[in-house]
């Protein structure tokens, strides 16, 4: 084989690579339907999470949800093929990609995790919910800060709006954050690199192995951190059982590999505003199962904060 022909299979095969990369955007309403399922189901969850914390330490709790996933979506990534290419250097990145990709997601995961889960013992679920949801704005302010990538003057707008929502909904009459707030505001921080992490990696390796890397990756830390700073305990566990099967396996399993699919069919903007709307279906969980009421300053909040989220991912046009 000649080095011409070589260098054209290699080409061709990249292209491939990158064909089947670009192809996986173009179901839309799959990915739609898909994220609209997941925000239901992560919102119901803050719910169930502070049933949970009644009876169990928050670092145990997601411990066992987590083990619970990875068992679940560990078991389906036996039965997903890889994709093949025609190049073996390009199916080694692939399988590199994705077991990076599966840590890397992990250690995000983790951190978001485990401050919700000890900040929501402090606050309610439908506020913890629409904190959670201000990743929607901080994803531009790090993509700006970090990858250097300059943000419209909507996004600066709604910036600006999100934090007047937030202080309506969370600052007290004393003029500063609950220790619960802090813990859940923090968390969306680490939301945000996880969205970040998955972008970037679903389409370089497989989404479902991924995805049980990562449950993985979160499991082994946090019962690391259970054992550390707290008593785990059988008992504990089975009196937390319903609500630990329901955010390991439906939430955690389902819901962040669903999160990781669906994000390889949809547009990056109607993904993350799709994603948001967890934290409507939060307060509507919080008012059914758990008979939580928010004050009229906190409703007020919660509006200004959901319209700073659509501001946010009002698509703009490119200056050439």
């Amino acid at each position: 084989m000649t080095k011409g022909k070589k260098i054209g299979i290699i080409n061709k095969t990249k292209n491939q690579f990158i064909k089947w990369g670009s192809n996986m955007k173009k179901n839309h309403l799959f990915g739609n339907l898909l994220l609209i399922f997941t925000a239901v189901i992560w919102g119901t969850a803050f719910a169930f999470q502070r049933v949970g914390m009644e009876s169990i330490e928050p670092f145990t709790f997601g411990a066992s949800r987590m083990t619970l996933a990875a068992i679940a979506i560990g078991i389906l990534s036996v039965f997903c093929k890889d994709e093949e290419f025609n190049d073996i250097k390009l199916n080694k990145a692939y399988k590199k990609n994705t077991i990076i990709g599966g840590i890397c997601c992990g250690v995000f995961l983790t951190m978001a995790s485990m401050l919700q889960q000890t900040g929501i013992i402090y606050t309610t679920a439908g506020k913890a919910g629409f904190i959670t949801a201000l990743y929607i704005i901080i994803v531009p302010v790090i993509n700006f800060v970090v990858f250097k990538k300059k943000s419209s003057l909507l996004v600066l707008i709604s910036v600006i709006i999100g934090l007047i929502g937030m202080y309506l909904l969370c600052i007290n009459e004393g003029f500063f954050l609950s220790y619960g707030d802090t813990l859940v505001l923090i968390c969306a921080f680490f939301f945000s690199g996880h969205i970040l992490c998955c972008d970037y990696f679903v389409l370089k390796g497989n989404p479902i192995r991924i995805s049980a890397i990562q449950f993985t990756t979160v499991a082994v830390i946090s019962w690391i951190f259970a054992f550390v700073f707290e008593t785990p305990g059988t008992d504990k566990i089975i009196s937390a059982a319903l609500p630990i099967v329901y955010c390991g396996v439906i939430s955690g399993g389902l819901g962040y590999t669903f999160q990781i699919v669906a994000q390889k069919y949809t547009e990056p903007t109607v993904a993350s505003l799709l994603m948001s709307l967890e934290s409507v279906f939060a307060v509507i969980a919080g008012a059914i199962i758990l008979n939580e009421r928010m004050t009229e300053r906190e409703l007020i909040g919660c509006i200004i904060m959901f319209i700073a989220i659509i501001i946010v991912q009002i698509p703009q046009k490119n200056k050439n």
